[in-house]
């Protein structure tokens, strides 16, 4: 009997050791609460069953490309996201998450956690949101396709180009015309004399 106290008081002792104190949770929520309120996109995952070196190597990726990314309790999730875009994502909120958050690019996170998935099967995406809207996770592609903001501006200056490089060829071809059409005349002339 005397074992098992022993033992129950350092189970107790560890759980308080483990346990978020009230200002922990709190600072936790605001500075989630201030990725949500300034993200594109967030996608949600299950980390389970991947190792320390491998959640290690994912952080490093995220931050290298942008994408803020957290292992949060679920009622935190929720706290933090309340009242942002990304409440939706509520329902979703089962079992261990991991949270990205796209910062810069709205498909950034959705590409790192979906490259990273096929790397270890380990890694499920439960959600994703965009704009307010809750999607399945296997919506994943769809967003993990969408241009990055230089390939974006890189489009649209293509868009805009487009006209005036018609214009300049259009009116380029009418002196070729011409010059074609003396060509060919001379050409006659000299092969009838």
């Amino acid at each position: 009997m005397q074992c098992d106290q022993s033992r129950l008081s350092e189970l107790v002792q560890k759980e308080k050791d483990v346990a978020l104190r009230l200002e922990q949770k709190q600072e936790i929520v605001a500075e989630v609460n201030g990725a949500a309120t300034s993200a594109l996109s967030a996608v949600l995952a299950d980390y389970r069953g991947l190792t320390v070196a491998e959640m290690t190597e994912l952080r490093v990726k995220a931050r290298e490309t942008g994408v803020y990314l957290r292992v949060v309790r679920n009622t935190l999730v929720k706290r933090a996201v309340e009242g942002t875009d990304f409440e939706c994502l509520n329902d979703a909120l089962v079992g261990p998450t991991l949270l990205a958050f796209s910062t810069e690019d709205p498909g950034a996170a959705a590409r790192l956690l979906k490259d990273y998935a096929k790397d270890f099967e380990e890694l499920e995406i439960k959600a994703l949101s965009i704009g307010g809207a809750l999607l399945p996770a296997d919506q994943i592609d769809r967003v993990a396709k969408l241009p990055t903001l230089d390939q974006a501006r890189s489009q649209l200056m293509s868009v805009m180009q487009a006209p005036i490089i018609k214009l300049a060829q259009t009116l380029n071809e009418v002196p070729g015309k011409m010059v074609r059409v003396v060509a060919a005349v001379k050409d006659q002339k000299e092969a009838e004399a």
